[in-house]
């Protein structure tokens, strides 16, 4: 090869920012003698644009205004004079802008046939020149290549003739001609040195993905506004390789027949499959086969055993995806200071983006034949008409990967499972309607005659009132609290261990059929940010060893703990502080109610005076839902910075962290008002006489007549629906479309740029104005607080279950939807399990059972009912229950100015309260009674029994049903064996051939020896590991252990091998075979 410039060429002179270009010349010649693949590699990274002819009469150089300087061009030279290996799929990159049929609706590069297997998007910082039209002012600088070489033909011989100037066209085939900017002459605006130096980046790292085997295809033209697009190619041998390296497990030509459940069984099996039919979706492929293909870890010394029908379709666009996202996860670019990985990249602003393409459009337009995976998906799973179907979760798993798959498999199962307990729910609630006329606690609190005069409500402004005032509060509570849902709470305990252990088993069937048993974690590389402290680190470390002048130092390999103690003490602080901010918000929304209760209570308006538990209740519950959800929304962003300060290492663990920091902050956010309703308000009161006050002005709040679980039962349900409702729904609709109507603003020069050429927007045109998928953490999160709000307070709310449901059921096709439609297409990422996820829903399941036990002891009355009719009552029956439970207190004995000041009930002398303290006359007036003690040990001793109850029973449910099914311990074993007996059947096929490559060696020598199949004796060399059974089946023997067999490939054995002239060199020469 020869490099040829012209004499008057001085690469010495100064290369300011003005444009110029660098034409690269190729002649070729048919008399070649060297393969020429790197130098055609060479000059496809040097131009980065189209290849196109041009005559030979430009191989002589051509003058030239500007030059570049002689350190510049050396480094350009050697920066893309890398070797590629020699490869006959390797095909140069092409304009993107010719228009050719079959390119399948811009899935594939522009010569139709190879697939666009991943895009990189870069916006240029500030105008770039274009292919300068004919006869403008811009000097061209031409840099020459001569070489004796075959070179792949860069664009079609008929237009190459056409524009070669005569050229014939064998000649012009292998012509051709590119260009590259080197600057910008005929503009005003300098090259900015950072814009400068993130194109010399993406330059090094496409060059290196070429260098790992991608094929790459980049826009023709230089755009001025709007994105640019870096479409990326994997070829057979480059998919083969990695897929090899992942391990990625491929189907094999071998099946067996499932085995097939036989008597009553078998017949109970197929009444429900036909009951399903209706509810199944129409998928193609989908229908249950009797027979499943053997699976195996790809291997490229075993591709005869794979069924492969077509290199283009045998790994899917998922797995494609895949595999180019792993070469440019570790892709090194030394320019950026060893940054691995295009994450790093585009953390850097190198990139702005990075994604695999969807499979073209969603919608069905006009008659189609076959139906992409993409339009399968929209019409059966993401429509909201299909609410009834089950989910296609195979192709899901398919489309997105096996990590999405597996997080819409369990939020069906969590579906599924809500509908007995929403069924056992709607029955409790329903009991409790059915028997709140037959209630005698609540006909006492509703019977006037009883004429209980109750103690005033507030210092000074409340009046006396009776207890039938709150008639209807019992009659409501009474819906919620009675014997029926100490039964529903036990249920619920049990459900939630009985959602885990179907969730096991359904996760061991998904990692059988999508063949992921036995796979390996993936290998991660460092992030970003754990990349660039570390750097700094090092770069600290070296000017220190500078200073000191110490030599011989070991290279600093990772962050300790004293790098990250900053970061730990941070968070600490941080959410400890954020804690007091929750509790803060608990404290300020229980002063306003106690002060509007006063003020409310102070209004001569009667009705106002009457409806002041209801308005305060309301408005103080709609306060705590609207500061729960700016609260969540600032938890979010605190906890993925305070993430961020501990410097994970991986993704991995930086997503564990930010799991457990975030649920940790919007579990105490979510339920801190909950827990205060359920067991702190009424419980600091105080009584009358001696109240405890807030400010010293105002009384603590005061439980309803009817008991806490009432307001319990408001609190939750308003709090549930309004985050259902808000943040799970309007909030993932709304903010995704105001996201898209922003960058839709932004882009708008851009569009109307593409609309005036006219041409119909590209896929990866019309996939880069979606919003980017950003992981699966917050889809959870909302799932799992919703699980807690279902078990760990369902004791007082029995209909929480059926509103999950329904909530559930719209947010299965609004996610499908947004998968689809709204979002990217995700990198398909392999997992066997939910993760980190899995051990929050269980440590959430344990504690619902002591909450569910504190409630039904201490918030409803269902533990004094129980003593007052078992020890207390006259006649073994709820009468004379309310008289048990309200004290008596001398109306004297209340503190001066704390009396009402207008009473419309006479002359009062003794009121009542709800507690058990004994009456002003006895010795120890308004000191606990010895019922109160009764009712609290009663109380505790129902939580241990309710806990070790529960706990029994769910350790008896894990053990009555098995993590993994019996048929797939089975057919796993049956699939062990098979995959042993088709090597060891591939092994005997192997050594049968050598045996017959010895015996045709044998008979054109005969002097040679060969060993006989008969004799026993194993071959030497390599191959002495076969079986003892191959090899001694002549004699039909006993021998040595047998041992195992060693896998390779057909194509060892295929080759001729040359005849030796000694015989005594037999043996080694047959043992290199």
């Amino acid at each position: 090869m020869a490099l040829r410039r012209s004499p008057s060429a001085t690469c010495a002179e100064s290369w300011t920012n003005g444009a110029s270009f660098m034409r690269v010349a190729t002649a070729l010649s048919e008399s070649s003698s060297i393969h020429s693949d790197a130098l055609f590699h060479l000059t496809r990274d040097v131009s980065g644009m189209g290849l196109d002819p041009m005559s030979y009469s430009l191989l002589e150089p051509t003058p030239f205004k500007e030059e570049p300087s002689a350190e510049e061009c050396e480094s350009l030279l050697q920066r893309n004079s890398m070797q590629i290996p020699p490869s006959d799929d390797k095909i140069p990159v092409r304009d993107s802008t010719i228009s050719q049929e079959g390119s399948k609706e811009g899935l594939c590069f522009s010569d139709g046939r190879r697939k666009v297997d991943y895009v990189l998007v870069f916006h240029p910082r500030r105008h770039s020149s274009v292919r300068s039209p004919p006869g403008t002012s811009i000097s061209l600088d031409r840099l020459s290549i001569v070489s004796n070489g075959n070179f792949p033909p860069a664009v079609d011989p008929d237009a190459a003739a056409e524009r070669g100037g005569g050229i014939p066209a064998g000649e012009a085939a292998n012509v051709g001609e590119v260009c590259m900017e080197l600057g910008d002459e005929g503009l005003n605006e300098p090259t900015e040195p950072a814009d400068h130096e993130m194109r010399l980046i993406r330059q090094e790292f496409e060059a290196n993905l070429l260098e790992a085997g991608l094929e790459i295809e980049r826009d023709k033209e230089c755009k001025t506004h709007g994105p640019s697009f870096t479409r990326l190619h994997a070829p057979w041998p480059v998919l083969c390789r990695e897929a090899e390296f992942l391990k990625i497990k491929v189907p094999t030509k071998t099946s067996y027949e499932l085995k097939e459940e036989k008597g009553f069984g078998s017949s109970m099996s197929t009444v429900w499959k036909k009951l399903k039919q209706p509810f199944q979706p129409k998928v193609p492929h989908q229908e249950h086969e009797r027979n499943k293909v053997l699976s195996h870890c790809f291997s490229r010394d075993k591709l005869h055993l794979y069924n492969i029908t077509s290199k283009d379709t045998f790994f899917d666009n998922a797995t494609r995806g895949r595999i180019v996202y792993e070469i440019l996860r570790r892709t090194v670019c030394v320019r950026s200071c060893q940054t691995i990985g295009i994450s790093t990249l585009i953390a850097k602003g190198v990139y702005d983006a990075a994604f695999p393409l969807h499979d073209g459009d969603y919608k069905v337009i006009g008659h189609v034949e076959e139906k992409t995976d993409r339009q399968v998906l929209h019409e059966e799973w993401a429509r909201y008409s299909a609410f009834y179907k089950y989910q296609p979760i195979d192709l899901v798993r398919k489309y997105f990967g096996e990590k999405i798959g597996l997080y819409f498999a369990w939020l069906g199962v969590y579906t599924q499972l809500l509908i007995p307990a929403s069924i056992v729910g709607i029955i409790v609630f329903g009991y409790g309607v059915a028997t709140v006329d037959t209630n005698i606690p609540s006909q006492e609190m509703c019977d006037e005659s009883l004429n209980f005069t109750m103690c005033p409500l507030c210092d000074g402004a409340c009046d006396f009132w009776h207890l039938s005032t709150a008639c209807g509060t019992a009659r409501a509570s009474h819906l919620f609290d009675n014997p029926a849902t100490v039964f529903f709470a036990i249920f619920m305990s049990l459900w939630a261990v009985l959602f885990l252990e179907h969730w096991k088993r359904r996760q061991i069937s998904l990692s059988f059929s999508w063949d992921l048993t036995g796979i390996e974690d993936d290998e991660e590389h460092p992030r970003p940010r754990y990349e660039t402290i570390l750097l700094q680190k090092r770069q600290r470390k070296q000017k220190h060893k500078k200073k000191k002048k110490k030599k011989n130092e070991a290279a600093i390999e990772k962050l300790t703990w004293k790098d990250r103690l900053p970061g730990y003490c941070i968070n600490v602080s941080s959410i400890l502080f954020m804690f007091g901010l929750t509790f803060s918000a608990v404290l300020g929304v229980i002063i306003y109610r106690i002060t509007v209760s006063a003020l409310m209570a102070m209004s001569p308006d009667p009705e106002t005076k009457s409806n002041v538990r209801v308005t305060v209740t309301a408005t103080a519950v709609i306060i705590n839902l609207v500061v729960i959800l700016i609260l969540d929304e600032i938890y979010g962003a605190v906890a993925l910075w305070l993430t961020e300060l501990e410097i994970p290492k991986t993704e991995t663990n930086f997503e564990e962290r930010l799991i457990l920091k975030a649920f940790l902050l919007k579990f105490v956010n979510a339920y801190a008002p909950i827990f205060y309703v359920a067991f702190f308000k009424g419980r600091f009161a105080g009584r009358p006489g001696n109240y405890v006050y807030v400010f010293n002005d105002y009384r603590m709040e005061e439980c309803a007549p009817g008991g806490c679980l009432i307001e319990l039962c408001i609190q939750l349900s308003i709090i549930m629906l309004g985050k259902q409702l808000i943040q799970n729904n309007i909030f993932e609709i709304g903010i995704p479309k105001l996201k898209k109507l922003v960058r839709a603003i932004k882009d708008k020069g851009s569009t109307e740029a593409e609309i005036e050429d006219e041409r119909p927007p590209k896929q990866w045109n019309l996939d880069y104005a979606l919003a980017p998928f950003e992981g699966l953490t917050p889809e959870y999160m909302e799932m799992i607080i919703q699980f807690g709000f279902v078990s760990l307070f369902v004791a007082s709310f029995p209909l929480a279950p059926l509103f999950a449901l329904l909530n559930n059921v719209i947010e299965i096709r609004l996610d499908a939807k947004k998968f689809v439609t709204e979002l990217r297409r995700p990198v398909a990422v392999r997992a066997k399990d939910i993760g980190i996820w899995y051990n929050i829903l269980s440590g959430m399941g344990k504690f619902s059972v002591i909450i569910n036990a504190f409630v039904i002891s201490f918030t409803s009355d269902f533990i004094p009912r129980l003593v007052y009719q078992y020890m207390f009552s006259q006649t073994g029956t709820m009468h004379g229950f309310i008289d048990h439970t309200l004290s008596y207190f001398n109306v004297s004995n209340l503190k001066a100015g704390t009396a009402p000041l207008n009473s419309d009930h006479g002359d009062i002398t003794v009121c009542r309260y709800k507690d058990y303290r004994e009456p002003p006359w006895s010795s120890d007036a308004y000191t606990f009674s010895k019922q109160y003690w009764c009712v609290l040990a009663a109380r505790l001793a129902f939580v241990i029994l309710f806990q070790n109850l529960v706990m029994f029973l769910s350790l008896v449910v894990a053990w009555v049903i098995p993590d993994i099914p019996k048929t797939i311990v089975e057919q796993l074993k049956r699939e062990k064996k098979l995959l042993v007996d088709v090597f060891l059947r591939e092994e005997k096929e192997k050594f049968q051939l050598i045996q017959s490559l010895f015996s045709k060696d044998a008979s054109k020598h005969p002097g040679s020896h060969v060993i006989p199949q008969s004799q026993g004796a194993p071959l030497p060399g390599r191959y002495s590991t076969l079986p003892p059974g191959a090899t001694q089946a002549g004699d039909g023997g006993g021998g040595g252990p047998r041992a195992r067999c060693r896998a390779a490939s057909f194509s060892q054995f295929t080759r001729k091998i040359p005849p030796s002239p000694k015989n005594e060199n037999e043996n080694a020469r047959h043992t290199a075979v």
